[in-house]
């Protein structure tokens, strides 16, 4: 191999794993830190509610040893087969030039299967799956700070009234401060969280010494029991327990920050003994006690486990951890609005880099205050995380239920297991992920309809725009010149002037209408004519090496393509002044930036329904301008515009 392509495919490398491809610089240790900070905040709230909910809940079930023994060895058979060996063992392996997540899988099965019907069906899984997780992204800071929050009535009684008030405080403050980025406050996520998951596993541990009889849960045999004794209301009791691994798509979005190998040493050697044994001391805590305790410690079991004097300082550190759960869940919907964005499926929207060195830190206003206003509305409307649990589990469980799918296109297609091993593990986690899903289902009349009506909006939205722009690029495909004729023809029928055209152009074929109208009406071309595309591929991220196509077409015209992976920035003036094969270098000075910009007018032969073409219409007018989402200067952009049936 030569030393340009070496560092060609270290810059690639570099590029796909911003985080987990500097292990030897930063060392694993750090990156484990890192993920135990971010990853794991979601699933590590996860014990002060999930417990509670299975008994307290919509189906509250007897505090009996069939029970308690029962739910504990159902949480623990949960984690370990859709955390431990679904997600983290096998998940992770389908990740795209290192990331992962619904989108990048999409992306990367979109190309392989590219022209087979499976292609479409796992590009609208994926789609579904994303509109899911914006119903999460709402409901997991609003359960999440309010469980913890909930906690000063088990230290005072008289500070019920101020549970919602200090709760909704914090949910503003915390969205208050998106716009300052996270890079500094993140600084302090690792030593916090990893301060959280040493007191749970401390305090599950004082309570597992206390009554270590609580360990014979581990027999899956007690959850078969449970089932065998009381099969409707373990089947009901399946839409808490999935509580407990709530945030294991996490694990899976997040592997392109940090790598595969320290996010499985946090979670097999820190997160997952820590949750278990807090669980599990949950478990011992109430089972040690009579009826008439335990009643009442069922109520807030995860705050009960600690010392009467400590419970406060426990409340406090909670509060950070379900700040840092929030923050990460907020980060995602930002990152995957973001991918969304760049694959075409959301329209341009105004983003915002919060860092100069982290290219992942980016903030999105109008994502930031859509949930703001939705997790307000849900705590103010549902009062308490009892009542939100009911909503919760179904966005959860339908993106797990999601992901299984995927994971089977994948294992049958892309890796090519042979049936016998691949039909037995596939048909586990369908059974697994497919219960809790059905068990969610029954929560729907009690709050499980706002997931589903935020995910079927979002799916609506995506889809539409989707199909909307596709439209679009073939309408204008119809009706486009050839540039290299134009170029030929063009050089004679219009005065040449100064300095260089940049014409932006969705398609890498034919000519742009900003062209077209350019010489229409002003009788003008350019010295140097540079037709511009910018070309999305499904790959998180592209070198520069390979980033920048270049066509002669003579005259002064040229066709300049710039690709870049999903996960990528697109500066448009940065990357120009690396270009060098147009001629000259760009001189930003003497640039002009040609942009079209499309009215939409009602077709006699609609090629969608008029409600959708209406929404199409509605999003194409409030997207952001080309101006700033390529970032080009604006005293240097010249909009002109044009009509278009569709």
């Amino acid at each position: 191999m030569s030393d340009s392509t070496s560092k060609s495919e270290k810059k690639r490398n570099r590029a796909i794993q911003p985080h987990g491809s500097r292990q030897e610089g930063s060392g694993v240790t750090k990156l484990v830190a890192g993920a135990i900070g971010i990853v794991f905040g979601d699933i590590g709230t996860s014990p002060l509610y999930a417990f509670r909910e299975t008994f307290v809940g919509a189906h509250p079930l007897e505090l009996d040893n069939i029970h308690i023994l029962g739910v504990v060895s159902l949480i623990f058979w949960s984690i370990t087969l859709v955390v431990s060996i679904q997600y983290v063992t096998i998940l992770m392996r389908a990740d795209n030039k290192g990331q992962g997540g619904s989108l990048a899988l999409v992306a990367l099965l979109s190309g392989a299967l590219r022209k087979s019907k499976l292609g479409w069906v796992a590009v609208l899984l994926g789609v579904f799956a994303t509109s899911l997780f914006y119903g999460d992204s709402m409901i997991t800071p609003a359960i999440s700070v309010l469980s913890a929050v909930e906690g000063l009535t088990v230290v005072h009684a008289g500070m019920a009234p101020w549970v919602l008030p200090i709760a909704v405080g914090l949910l503003i403050f915390l969205f208050m401060i998106q716009s300052r980025g996270t890079a500094k406050i993140g600084a302090l996520f690792a030593p916090i969280m990893m301060i959280y998951f040493s007191v749970l596993a401390v305090l599950g541990i004082s309570h597992i010494i206390s009554y270590p009889g609580i360990l014979v849960a581990l027999n899956p045999w007690y959850a078969v029991q449970f089932f065998m004794i009381d099969g409707t209301k373990a089947f009901l009791a399946l839409g808490s327990v999935v509580l407990a691994v709530t945030g294991s798509e996490a694990l899976f979005a997040d592997m392109g920050h940090f790598g595969k190998k320290p996010m499985r040493i946090a979670w097999f050697g820190f997160a997952l003994p820590a949750l278990l044994c807090n669980y599990f001391g949950q478990g011992a805590m109430i089972l040690a006690l009579d009826s008439a305790g335990a009643a009442e410690a069922i109520q807030n079991p995860f705050f009960i486990l600690a010392p009467e004097v400590l419970r406060l300082p426990l409340v406090i550190l909670a509060t950070m951890a379900t700040f840092i759960a929030s923050q990460a869940v907020i980060s995602g919907a930002f990152s995957v609005t973001h991918q969304a964005i760049q694959l075409g499926f959301i329209p341009r929207l105004t983003i915002k880099h919060t860092s100069a060195s982290e290219s992942g830190q980016i903030y999105i206003p109008v994502v930031n205050w859509t949930i703001m206003i939705a997790v307000i509305l849900l705590v103010l409307t549902f009062q308490n995380s009892s009542n939100l649990a009911s909503a919760y589990g179904i966005a959860v469980t339908g993106a797990m239920f999601i992901d299984t799918c995927l994971l089977a296109i994948v294992v049958l297609t892309l890796w090519k297991w042979k049936w016998w091993y691949a039909f037995p593990l596939i048909g586990i986690f369908f059974l697994v992920d497919g219960a809790y899903f059905a068990a969610n289902l029954t929560k729907v009349p009690d709050g499980g309809w706002f997931p589903l009506l935020v995910g079927a909006v979002a799916f609506i939205l995506l889809t539409t725009w989707a199909k909307g722009r596709k439209i679009m690029r073939d309408k204008m495909a119809e009706a486009a010149m050839p540039l290299e004729v134009f170029a030929k023809s063009a050089k004679q029928s219009a005065m040449r002037v100064p300095g260089t055209a940049i014409f932006m152009s969705s398609s890498a074929e034919g000519v742009p209408s900003a062209l077209l109208h350019n010489i229409k009406h002003n009788k003008i071309i350019h010295e140097r004519v540079v037709i511009l595309t910018v070309n999305i591929q499904d790959v998180p991220s592209i070198p520069w090496s390979e980033r920048v196509d270049v066509t002669d077409l003579g005259s002064g015209f040229y066709r300049l393509i710039l690709n870049y992976g999903f996960m990528q920035e697109t500066d448009i003036p940065m990357a120009l002044k690396k270009v060098k094969e147009c001629g000259m270098e760009f001189d930003m000075m003497t640039t002009s930036f040609f942009l079209s910009r499309q009215t939409l007018l009602p077709s006699e032969k609609p090629k969608m329904m008029i409600w959708r073409e209406k929404i199409f219409a509605w999003m194409l007018r409030n997207a952001a301008t080309a101006m700033e989402f390529f970032k080009l200067p604006s005293n240097r952009v010249v909009e002109l515009g044009s009509q278009m049936e569709i």
